[in-house]
C-alpha cells in the first residue's frame, strides 16, 4: 500500500516495507525446517528456528503502516474512493492470485494433480489457496476499521490514543496466558497494529522504553520457544510465535521505532523507494521462486548460508517480476 496520508511521502516507511517483505520471504524459507528437529542437523534447526522467531515483527509492521497511512489522512472520509483505491486494489489481485496459487497448490515433485486443485479452490472462501496468501483473510477485514477509527482518531487526545493502545496491548497479553472472551478474534487482535501504527507515528514517545521492552520480549521469545524445543525434541511454540501476542507486539513496536529513528530527517534513496513500490508484489510473487526448492530441496545444508542465499533469490526474483508487471498497464494492478 502505497502513502495515502495527507503527510505526502513518509520516506521511513520505505524501509519499513522493504525489510518486512525481506523477512516475510526469510520467514518462507525457512518455513520447512522448523518441523525437523532431530532429522536434519540441530544447528541447521537453530538458525532457522531463531531466525523464525525473530522474524515474526514483518507482518504486523505491514498493518501498522496501512494504520498510520489510512487513519492519518485529514480529508473527509470518501466511501467511493476508499471502495475503489483501498478495498478493490487490494481484493482483485487476492482473488486473482488465489487461482493461480490453487493450481500451484496441485504441482508437486509427483507430477501435478487436478484434484487438489479443485479442492484447494472449494475451500477458498474459508482458506488461503497458498501458505502465504493467509494473511489477505485476516488483512481485508480490519479495513472495515478505517471508516470508524478515522473519525474517532481526529478528535482524540495524545493520551487518550495512548490508553487504547495500552489497553490493546494488555489484551494481547491476556492472549498469550491463554484468556479467553468476546475480544478473541482476528478483527480485535490485528486491527489493534492498525492503532499502534497511527500511535507510534503522530506520537513516537518513550522510543527507549520501547525498544527496552522489544529487546526483553525478543529474549523471552527466544528462550521460550528454542528451551522448550529443545528439550521435548520437538518443535513447540505455545503461542509465542503467534503475530497477536503482547510479546510480538512489543518486538515489531521496537522495529518500527528504530527505523523511524534512524531514517529520520534523511530521503529514501531512488533504489530504497523503487523497492517500496515492489512490496506488495514481492510478497505475492515470491512463493512462485520458492516452489522447486520447497518441492526438491526443502531443508538444504548448511542453513546459515542457504536461508539467506534463497531468501535474496526469490526476494530478487519477484522484485524484477514486479518492476516487469507495474511497467503495464495491462498488468499494472496485479501487484499495486
Amino acid at each position: 500500500m502505497q502513502d495515502d496520508s495527507s503527510q505526502g511521502h513518509i520516506d521511513y516507511l520505505d524501509g519499513l516495507r522493504v525489510l518486512a517483505a525481506l523477512f516475510v520471504v526469510a520467514i518462507h524459507v525457512l518455513g520447512p525446517y522448523r518441523m525437523e528437529l532431530g532429522q536434519i542437523p540441530d544447528s541447521d534447526w537453530l538458525v532457522a528456528v531463531g531466525l523464525n522467531t525473530a522474524s515474526r515483527w514483518a507482518v504486523p509492521v505491514f498493518i501498522m503502516i496501512s494504520g498510520l497511512l489510512l487513519l492519518s489522512a485529514s480529508k473527509p472520509f470518501n466511501w467511493s474512493h476508499f471502495l475503489r483505491r483501498r478495498v478493490m486494489k487490494v481484493v482483485v489481485p487476492f482473488v486473482v492470485w488465489s487461482g493461480v496459487f490453487a493450481v500451484i497448490a496441485g504441482l508437486s515433485a509427483q507430477g501435478f494433480s487436478l484434484a487438489t486443485t479443485l479442492s484447494t479452490l472449494q475451500e477458498a472462501p474459508w482458506h488461503e489457496t497458498y501458505y502465504h496468501l493467509g494473511f489477505f483473510y485476516y488483512y481485508i477485514p480490519l479495513l472495515l476499521w478505517v471508516p470508524v477509527l478515522r473519525p474517532v482518531l481526529a478528535r482524540l487526545p495524545s493520551v487518550a490514543v495512548a490508553l487504547v493502545g495500552l489497553l490493546w496491548i494488555g489484551v494481547t497479553a491476556w492472549y498469550l496466558a491463554g484468556g479467553q472472551g468476546w475480544w478473541r478474534n482476528d478483527f480485535i487482535l490485528y486491527g489493534g497494529y492498525l492503532w499502534l501504527g497511527f500511535w507510534l507515528h503522530q506520537y513516537p514517545r518513550a522510543r527507549v522504553l520501547w525498544w527496552g521492552l522489544g529487546v526483553a520480549a525478543l529474549g523471552a521469545t527466544m528462550y521460550q520457544v528454542l528451551a522448550t524445543s529443545l528439550a521435548h525434541q520437538r518443535y513447540i511454540t505455545q503461542g509465542w510465535l503467534s503475530y497477536t501476542t503482547v510479546n510480538t507486539v512489543l518486538i515489531s513496536a521496537a522495529v518500527f521505532l528504530a527505523v523511524r529513528a534512524l531514517m529520520a530527517g534523511r530521503a529514501s534513496p531512488a533504489w530504497l523507494a523503487k523497492l517500496s513500490r515492489y512490496s506488495l508484489g514481492i510478497y505475492l510473487l515470491h512463493p512462485l521462486f520458492l516452489w522447486p526448492i520447497r518441492a526438491y530441496w526443502p531443508t538444504l545444508s548448511p542453513a546459515w548460508w542457504w536461508i539467506p542465499v534463497l531468501t535474496l533469490y526469490a526476494f530478487s526474483g519477484a522484485a524484477l517480476v514486479t518492476a516487469w508487471l507495474q511497467r503495464h498497464r495491462g498488468t499494472a494492478w496485479l501487484v499495486p
